[in-house]
């Protein structure tokens, strides 16, 4: 070969490998690199995000408890940002040119925004917005999104609706759905019912000239999308009964739960003290969800569903049933009580009542004496070798009642309480280290038992029902949908005979209803047979005693049960069963006639010292 036809080739090689080079980055740039093609749509395109108008929240009567109102977000195209008078923009979004700088600058320098809409102001006013239309063609790159914010129509239920915020990296992570900017339900209501809530968003795609005015949708919006309105939710909750509970607690901590038996809808769920719903909406909630997170009051603690309370006095039924059901006790047998029960060096106090009494008339009176007995006739039962296995199997029957687990209603951050095990006792006193005596305080509802106010009100619906519940739940009707989850439709069954609460049952209306008196005798409304518990529960942080009262009505057919749990209330008769008796009366009449008893407790204050919750 020549030395002319090598360099030929040579020549032809390096030609071929030049348009090769050429060919390869032009094929990258067009179809594997992005950057060039988003600058260009850029230029003469707008992607704007549709959000969805979230569904509305009404209560069980199809009264509007939760709705929305407009609101604007200001977003940036960083492809299209250019010089700009900074002063005049900050000045008609309301922030001081320091501000402003530093959030354009947190903008600029986030790279995932580089060809994608970041926003940069979220929830300015009408009036802002108004003013933003006239002068946005100033500011390039800057556009205005419209979008919707949560508004409450009443101050109520802000623990039981929770709350709407934006998302984080973490929920954008887990969710491909949601991205920067986006809003998301953080708790209650919003939470647990945000797919159906939320809606799905559309893309609208806008074409914009040089000063960054839209002049038309693309394509005549051939490649728009829809959004979709989210779903109206039926609450269970029954507004007017809401607010009233929530008006008869506003001097105590504490809570109330009404359920209707028959369906296990939640009527009512206050936890006091609470606050504003609204605090929470728009460019301010960030500010006052500190301020409440900060509150000594606790008030974004939902005292309904998360404290592992005591039980006190209202647990003595259960262990009425247990011992009836284990053959332990009867409804003939009494026991004496001389102001208490005294075995050993252990002493249990119990106030004045007729002595001696049996199992029916010990519920009326609310003897300690007597249940401290029936409870140690449970575990020293001789049917078992040793009281560990007769605890396990006392547990056992606890537990089918709802106690020391999740009942897996809708609302999140429900927590499980706690019925302690034989396990637990051999941990502290070693095995064979205890007997009836170590834990007798079981049997009045005080030692390790920890229940909530869910807990207890679906307690008080099982007795109503007489052996069965459905999880509690929040929800009635989702639109478009035929039926909500088929877990609340089924009948949840205690091991627990329906004929061993008839006497229960007899004994809590002579609670409220005796010839002779009773404990829970405030309870008492004309032509309204309520059956009903108190419960004083002792305060392991040298407080004043929690006041509890549980209770259903009609005795007959039963459309109400609640649970009254007052912290530092002191008796159950002196706090939690007024407050019972008028949500009650509330509820069946819709009226209040006893004024002053309303008044009694609107006016009624509790001596506690704050640090203590």
């Amino acid at each position: 070969m020549n030395q002319y036809s090598t360099r030929q080739y040579i020549i032809g090689a390096i030609i071929v490998l030049v348009v090769f080079v050429y060919l390869s980055r032009l094929f990258y740039i067009q179809i594997i690199d992005s950057e060039y093609k988003y600058s260009a749509d850029n230029n003469s395109q707008r992607y704007v995000t549709q959000y969805p108008a979230r569904g509305l929240i009404l209560d069980r009567n199809g009264k509007l408890l939760v709705c929305n109102e407009a609101a604007y977000d200001l977003n940036l195209n960083r492809q299209e940002l250019k010089a700009f008078d900074t002063a005049e923009l900050a000045s008609i979004v309301g922030l001081d040119i320091e501000q402003f700088k530093k959030l354009l600058n947190k903008v600029k320098s986030n790279r995932e925004y580089i060809f994608k809409t970041a926003p940069f102001l979220s929830q300015i006013s009408d009036s802002t917005y108004a003013l933003l239309q006239e002068k946005i063609y100033k500011f390039p790159g800057f556009f205005v999104q419209p979008r919707t914010l949560r508004k409450y129509n009443k101050k109520i239920a802000s623990h039981l609706f929770g709350y709407v915020g934006e998302v984080d990296s973490a929920i954008i992570n887990k969710n491909s759905y949601y991205r920067i900017g986006d809003y998301i339900g953080m708790s209650g209501m919003e939470k647990a019912y945000e797919e159906e809530l939320r809606g799905k968003k559309g893309v609208s795609i806008f074409l914009v000239d040089v000063h960054n005015r839209v002049k038309g949708s693309f394509q005549n919006g051939r490649f728009d999308t829809i959004s979709t309105f989210g779903k109206n939710i039926t609450s269970t909750i029954d507004g007017d009964l809401q607010e009233y509970g929530e008006k008869l607690m506003r001097n105590f901590k504490g809570s109330i739960v009404a359920i209707e038996p028959s369906t296990g809808e939640i009527l009512a769920m206050i936890s006091s003290p609470t606050f504003d719903p609204q605090l929470l909406v728009g460019r301010v909630r960030s500010k006052n969800y500190n301020m409440l997170k900060q509150d000594p009051r606790l008030v974004l603690f939902n005292r309904a569903i998360m404290p592992k309370y005591p039980p006190g006095s209202t647990f003595k039924l259960i262990n009425a049933m247990i011992g009836l059901k284990k053959g332990t006790a009867n409804l003939v047998s009494t026991f004496p009580c001389y102001l208490g029960y005294t075995a050993g060096n252990i002493h249990v106090n119990c106030h004045a009542h007729p002595s001696p009494l049996n199992l029916i008339h010990a519920i009326q009176y609310s003897c300690n004496a007597y249940y401290t007995n029936e409870f140690r006739n449970i575990i020293d039962n001789p049917n078992f070798s040793n009281v560990a296995d007769a605890l396990n199997d006392w547990r056992y029957y606890v537990m089918s009642f709802g106690f020391g687990h999740k009942l897996d209603t809708d609302i999140p951050n429900e927590v499980a309480g706690n019925i302690p095990s034989s396990q637990y006792y051999n941990k502290i006193y070693g095995k064979n280290g205890w007997r009836s005596l170590t834990i007798f305080s079981l049997g009045i509802g005080q030692g390790e038992i920890g229940i909530t106010p869910l807990q207890m009100a679906n307690y008080a619906a099982i007795i109503a029902n007489k052996g069965y519940y459905y999880i509690p739940h929040t929800v009635k009707k989702i639109e478009g949908c035929d039926t909500i989850n088929h877990r609340f439709y089924q009948k949840r069954y205690v091991y627990i005979d329906s004929s061993y609460f008839e006497p229960i049952v007899q004994g809590m209306e002579m609670a409220v209803n005796g010839p002779n008196g009773g404990t829970a005798t405030g309870a008492a409304i004309k032509d309204i047979i309520v059956c009903g518990k108190t419960g004083t529960a002792q305060n392991p942080r040298n407080q004043p005693d929690h006041s509890i009262f549980i209770a259903f009505a009609p005795k007959e057919k039963p459309k109400i049960a609640i649970a009254v749990y007052i912290e530092f209330g002191g008796f159950g008769a002196t706090h939690a069963v007024p407050v019972a008796s008028l949500m009650i009366e509330k509820y069946l009449t819709d009226t209040i006639a006893r004024k002053w008893l309303e008044d009694y407790v609107l006016n009624s204050k509790i001596q506690y010292n704050e640090k203590s919750h």
